[in-house]
């Protein structure tokens, strides 16, 4: 089987190598298998992820319907799966509480055509060397984030204000929200939390997360549980894809909103990059990086004319799609479709799922994050231990960028004195 090296410099999509190839009904079977079981998988993530960010959970799917298809058919690896992630919860939510949903739209506009930018000037192979240790190190910092950000929804907390973004100051909020914990609501996520884990360990080929969120959705309305729904915070989930609109721009408007446009733009890259590369590696083949970031750019520009939030590969779903049979690009392009059908058909039915159902749905993905061995094996070493813990730790105090960045000048600094130093020289 060709691992693609001789074209992974082309910016040329891999569904047009695919179909030059020839595509029979053996492959199309194939695909629509894996198309039906990642949609499954992305229909309760997708909405879990817009929830987290503080925003309606329509505009998670707007993103993997529209962006999926866009990731499929117009980008650089045969298996890769576009989406919502985990790892922009804390870009979107912070963008949104500062600027408001249509500048936060502009943003995911902006750092779309940013990626253009930077695949067009073939610089995807330099977004694939960033350290190891950085990669584990900032993976593990969001994750972090994102498990603190659900505790609200999960234990059905009220707060005496809005939740503040950064991660002491919202510890110390909830921490003084303890005395309003629900019962239901806590005992129903931590349930729907170990039916995931059990489900993943004792039938990993089953929906763990769409059987366990049916499932806390069915007891919260038989047994007439008190607990805040998708239905009773944000209202009726929309019938469909809405209207696409053209943000307002003006320069003055653009200008404030250019850092955080960068803040997607380089996670964006990193993360759909790092996807890729996991799906090369179970498979043999190699992606076309270039094409690849255009491709994410073009999907986030889409994506937020439709009202979307930020798509990038995904990394548990393009395995999903990958250990579910896929042949093809077409696979994930079938599985933005099967999701549209599920928002057609099941829209009314979204209102009844809780929230703390939802939000144990991300402690799980939070805690599949984290990278643990590889964390452990980069704390052996000092040098790539201080790498990891620097990243790991701006991520957490400051922000993502300042995180990555601190910790790739660090590990630079350290690849030049060991290249330099006095060992060197003897």
């Amino acid at each position: 089987m060709p691992d693609g090296s001789a074209t992974a410099h082309l910016y040329r999509p891999k569904l047009a190598t695919v179909l030059s190839e020839g595509y029979g009904l053996h492959r199309f079977r194939k695909d629509v298998f894996a198309a039906l079981t990642v949609a499954i998988v992305a229909l309760p993530l997708s909405m879990a992820i817009a929830v987290a960010s503080g925003v309606a959970p329509a505009r998670g799917i707007y993103a993997a319907i529209v962006g999926g298809i866009i990731v499929s058919a117009l980008g650089g690896s045969r298996y890769q799966i576009g989406g919502p992630a985990g790892a922009f919860i804390l870009l979107v939510t912070a963008t949104a509480a500062r600027f408001g949903v249509e500048d936060l739209l502009l943003t995911v506009m902006l750092s779309g055509l940013m990626l253009v930018l930077l695949g067009m000037l073939r610089l995807g192979s330099l977004i694939r060397h960033i350290p190891q240790a950085v990669t584990v190190g900032f993976t593990g910092g969001i994750a972090a984030v994102i498990l603190a950000s659900q505790l609200k929804d999960l234990g059905g907390l009220t707060l005496a204000g809005p939740e503040p973004g950064p991660l002491l100051p919202k510890l110390v909020a909830l921490a003084h929200a303890l005395p309003s914990v629900s019962a239901s609501a806590i005992l129903l996520g931590l349930a729907t939390a170990a039916s995931i884990f059990a489900l993943n360990r004792l039938r990993a080929s089953w929906p763990g997360m769409l059987l366990t969120v049916v499932a806390a959705s069915a007891a919260a309305y038989l047994m007439h549980l008190p607990v805040e729904t998708i239905g009773t915070r944000f209202g009726a989930l929309p019938r469909g894809l809405p209207m696409p609109h053209l943000p307002h721009l003006t320069l003055q408007h653009l200008l404030p909103l250019l850092p955080a446009a960068f803040s997607f733009t380089l996670l964006g890259g990193i993360e759909s990059l790092l996807s890729a590369k996991v799906a090369d590696g179970m498979t043999g083949r190699r992606h076309r990086s270039n094409m690849e970031l255009v491709a994410q750019g073009i999907a986030n520009v889409v994506s937020a004319l439709f009202g979307g939030i930020s798509v990038t590969g995904t990394i548990a779903r393009t395995a999903t799609n990958i250990r579910a049979g896929a042949s093809s690009p077409l696979a994930g392009i079938m599985h933005s479709v099967f999701l549209l059908l599920f928002m057609l058909v099941a829209a009314p039915l979204a209102g009844f799922v809780p929230l703390s159902a939802l939000a144990a749905v991300l402690v799980v993905v939070s805690w599949n994050m984290v990278e643990k061995d590889e964390f452990r094996l980069l704390l052996r070493d000092w040098r790539s231990a201080a790498v990891l813990l620097t990243t790991f730790g701006l991520t957490l105090a400051r922000d993502l960028t300042t995180g990555i960045i601190a910790g790739c000048l660090l590990a630079a600094i350290f690849a030049l004195l060991k290249r330099f130093g006095p060992q060197k020289r003897n």
